[in-house]
């Protein structure tokens, strides 16, 4: 087999573009809410609408999980690429102007009709936890055909978010740059994203882990849910010989990360304070990839990761405010 040419773009993410809506609320709010405290619901834009009303003042900022991967990446000096889709609306421009402001190429056009772009409410309780209620707008009508052949071939990573599983389309446009990785010899690195992502799908995210996942990131919840059992090691023993690396997370319990032969128990950072976990995990996913990239090993990997949900968690927003790569030259030097 021909080795892949050298990567032009070190990590590129398919997700959902999305623009968070992010408010504090009680936990009587939630309780009164058909939905999972900490988890994401699915809902249509009326839902969207009329919640929005009852919500009180919020900070509306460009999100989506795998877009806050991409960002962080960027910010950590990584060469990033995205593809989402968004319509030719405000919230669009919004989203597009963000994620390029951060360095991200962003090159997928934007819907002319249809739907509005994506918004996900979250709410922020008390304990920091985050619970949010996404309307998917425009991100469903991501497809094959948004994919770029060449884009693809010339990423070192293809970064998944188990999230966008959901609409057909745009599982169907994983799945085509699934293969197009795999022919270049490229890893694919995969979010489970959510427990209840991981319930609706478990079949299909199974049959990516055995056959398709190189580099696997997920909580604790998800990993075990992924094999609808309670414990964290019978879960490791499953996926270990299915993938290079798994990358679990573990809130204030830190993360573990088990490949090459290795376990390596990664400390949490201790953050400033403890403000909104919202992308505590994508900005974990951030730090990894980004070592992954720069030929870090496994353990540098993981404290950059550690490093960078850590800032993340320490304000309102799923994107980081602080220099991101001053912060992890001084705490994992290399």
């Amino acid at each position: 087999m021909t080795p892949p040419a050298s990567p032009s773009v070190d990590v590129l993410a398919l997700g959902n573009a999305i623009v968070d809506v992010l408010s504090h609320v009680d936990d009587a709010v939630i309780d009164g809410l058909p939905v999972n405290k900490g988890g994401m619901t699915l809902i249509g834009a009326v839902e969207a609408q009329e919640l929005y009303g009852t919500l009180g003042p919020g900070v509306e900022c460009s999100g989506g999980s795998a877009a806050n991967t991409v960002v962080g990446a960027a910010m950590l000096g990584v060469r990033t690429a995205f593809v989402g889709r968004v319509r030719d609306d405000q919230l669009g421009q919004v989203f597009t102007h963000d994620i390029r402001a951060a360095g991200v190429q962003f090159d997928t056009a934007p819907a002319t009709d249809g739907p509005g772009t994506a918004a996900c409410l979250v709410m922020v309780t008390p304990d920091a936890h985050r619970t949010m209620c996404t309307h998917l707008g425009a991100s469903i009508e991501l497809g094959p055909d948004d994919v770029d052949e060449a884009l693809v071939r010339g990423s070192a990573v293809l970064y998944l978010e188990g999230y966008l599983w959901d609409p057909p389309g745009a599982r169907e446009a994983m799945r085509r740059a699934i293969r197009i990785a795999k022919d270049e010899g490229r890893a694919v690195a995969l979010s489970l994203s959510d427990p209840f992502a991981v319930d609706r799908h478990r079949a299909d995210f199974l049959d990516l882990v055995d056959n398709d996942v190189d580099i696997l990131f997920a909580n604790e919840h998800e990993l075990t849910s992924l094999y609808g059992i309670d414990d964290l090691d019978t879960a490791f023993n499953e996926v270990m010989p299915l993938v290079k690396v798994a990358a679990c997370t573990r809130g204030e319990h830190g993360a573990v990360i088990v490949g090459d032969g290795e376990t390596h128990v990664i400390p949490a950072e201790p953050a400033v304070q403890v403000v909104d976990t919202t992308g505590a995990g994508d900005l974990f996913a951030a730090g990894f990839l980004a070592g992954w990239t720069q030929g870090r090993n496994l353990h540098d990997c993981g404290r950059m990761g550690a490093v960078a949900a850590a800032e993340v968690i320490s304000h309102l927003g799923a994107r980081p405010e602080a220099d991101l790569r001053a912060l992890v030259t001084a705490k994992v030097p290399g």
